[in-house]
């Protein structure tokens, strides 16, 4: 049996005995939440829980490393329709501890492509064709950096809706604990302390 058909057979179950129940919520974040996260497979269940996310309550967007590199690309889109069309109101980024993204080097990348099948000519003419592997496949050397980075890009963010908290945290993919690395709150009110100062 293939993996594809293990999925099929169990989601027929699924359906069958009305397991999608318990889920049954519709498309707009109950707690007003977007979480933009990393797709490591330790946060699937762990990262709800440690942060009390039911189903429902989020809106979650993961990517390798929960990196946010390009102001108008697919993350910081689904971010700004989650804030505009599906009532999310507050955005966290959190990156976690021993992440794969650490020390990523896209030229060791670009090498098991080539193992796996991808031609050298394939890569040339991409390259050529202005496709940066090192911009594109860059991971990150230190996590809090790479969330602080990632969070000045969204509340930077030309279409943020003004007065948006932008949270920054870390979690432990061991244990859930959070870290936080910058308080949209303590932000904002900073921003307007020092408007009200300029006025």
């Amino acid at each position: 049996m293939t993996k594809l058909d293990e999925v099929l057979s169990y989601n027929q179950e699924f359906v069958a005995n009305n397991e999608y129940e318990k889920y049954t919520n519709n498309n707009a974040p109950d707690r007003r939440l977007v979480v933009v996260t990393c797709m490591d497979t330790r946060l699937t269940e762990l990262l709800p829980k440690a942060l009390n996310i039911r189903n429902g309550d989020a809106k979650i967007i993961k990517n390798a490393g929960a990196i946010i590199t390009a102001p108008f690309g697919n993350i910081m889109r689904s971010v700004i329709v989650a804030l505009y069309e599906l009532k999310g109101d507050e955005v966290m980024i959190i990156g976690h501890k021993d992440c794969g993204m650490t020390g990523i080097d896209p030229k060791v990348v670009v090498g098991h492509m080539m193992k796996r099948g991808i031609r050298q000519d394939t890569i040339r003419m991409l390259h050529n064709s202005g496709v940066d592997f090192t911009r594109w496949l860059t991971g990150f050397e230190n996590v809090k950096s790479s969330v602080e980075n990632s969070v000045e890009i969204v509340r930077n963010h030309p279409l943020l809706p003004p007065g948006t908290p932008v949270h920054g945290l870390i979690i432990d993919p061991v244990t859930g604990e959070l870290e936080l690395v910058t308080d949209g709150y303590a932000y904002l009110s900073a921003q307007t302390d020092a408007s009200a100062l300029l006025d």
